[in-house]
């Protein structure tokens, strides 16, 4: 039978995982370093950054080239196959895309993980201008655009009202995006839905007909008027003075004004050729739509509301969850200023959200798609 020592056994007896052991149990500091570990621990998970998308280096590159007036088929023949192959001879290239529209042919070319994006785009530069003289007639040159995965977004917010339409939220969406924009980190920003302003021209064309008009020659005319150019300059009291002339269309009045020919001796006016100006939203290019969604099975019980959802990516090596809150700060600091008190700004997408945060005032910001309340 084995004897067990006891405690009060002296240390000679342990080997040496015992004898650390042993005095972990009888230090009084032993506490003390447990909590500091626990402390430690928990200010690592607050202020390790968190995110959805994993920051990998994979440089993707989308190329356009336009081809105006040919055909899909046309454009994979003249187009998208010859950069294919092109393309294809820059090193580290693993897989070429290419999608063919009537007029318009768009090649993602992807890399291999790891390879630097600086390398990729400078390769790809380097090898498409310097094949220019291979350009077939009637295309044009290509336009080379970088994607990574700082370009998508980390942050998404609805805006939404009972009292406001696509019109109103989209002016609202460009105020508050000038705000955020100027942020630290904060890096691409896009407005989707709603409608912009839009000075509406509708012309009448038998007016345009009896006065020896036609719909390109106002056009022409209109985008002439709608500029401003530097017309000169004067010197007086050792000061040099720079003359503009021109100006940019403000109100439906101004456009009314514009002269676009002159018959018969006498000048014709836009309101001579039109049946409408008007100043007013424009004809919406997406929708947005926000329901109160609740229960299991997400049924609306409640009406659909016009949005604007304004997105926010990050620059690249920046921690997300810091800019989210700081955006969402933002937010709260604006409220009765650029945005209304009865508007709703809905968190639709946040991949840094930390758990049990609370806003910095009692305006809650951080609604959800399935419970939205006001911010």
């Amino acid at each position: 039978m084995t004897d067990i020592p006891s405690a009060n056994a002296p240390d000679r007896a342990l080997r040496l995982a015992g004898r650390i052991a042993h005095i972990f149990i009888q230090s009084k500091l032993t506490p003390l370093f447990i909590v500091a570990a626990l402390l430690v621990g928990a200010f690592s998970i607050l202020k390790t950054p968190r995110e959805e998308e994993p920051q990998i280096v994979v440089p993707m590159l989308d190329v356009f080239v336009q081809m105006p007036g040919a055909s899909a088929e046309e454009v994979a023949q003249r187009a998208s196959v010859p950069m294919e192959k092109l393309l294809r001879e820059v090193p580290g290239v693993e897989y070429i895309y290419s999608i063919s529209h009537p007029g318009l042919s768009m090649v993602i070319v992807r890399f291999y993980v790891g390879t630097k994006e600086e390398d990729a785009i400078v390769q790809t530069y380097n090898k498409l201008y310097s094949n220019f003289d291979r350009i077939p007639q009637g295309v044009s040159q290509p336009i080379i655009k970088p994607r990574s995965i700082d370009d998508v977004p980390i942050l998404a917010l609805t805006l939404w009202g009972k009292n406001y339409d696509g019109y109103q939220l989209r002016r609202i969406a460009a105020e508050l995006e000038h705000s955020l924009k100027q942020l630290d980190d904060v890096s691409e920003t896009t407005i989707i839905g709603g409608q912009t302003r839009e000075l509406r021209v509708v012309l009448n064309t038998q007016r345009l007909a009896a006065y020896g008009l036609t719909a390109g020659a106002v056009v022409m005319q209109l985008g002439d008027a709608n500029s401003r150019s530097r017309a000169g300059s004067f010197a007086r009291d050792n000061q040099e003075f720079q003359v503009e002339a021109g100006n940019f269309f403000r109100r439906s009045e101004e456009l009314q004004q514009v002269v676009i020919g002159v018959h018969a001796g006498r000048p014709v006016y836009l309101h001579d050729v039109a049946d409408k100006i008007e100043d007013g939203p424009s004809e919406p290019d997406s929708y947005v739509l926000f329901a109160n969604a609740k229960g299991a099975t997400g049924n609306v019980t409640e009406t659909e509301y016009p949005g604007v959802t304004i997105t926010l990516a990050k620059r690249k090596g920046a921690n997300a969850t810091l800019i989210s809150e700081d955006v969402l700060r933002r937010i709260n600091s604006l409220r009765g200023d650029t945005l209304p008190a009865d508007l709703n700004v809905s968190v639709t997408r946040n991949t840094a959200r930390r758990p049990r945060i609370n806003p910095t005032n009692s305006s809650n910001i951080f609604s959800s798609p399935q419970s939205p309340s006001p911010c």
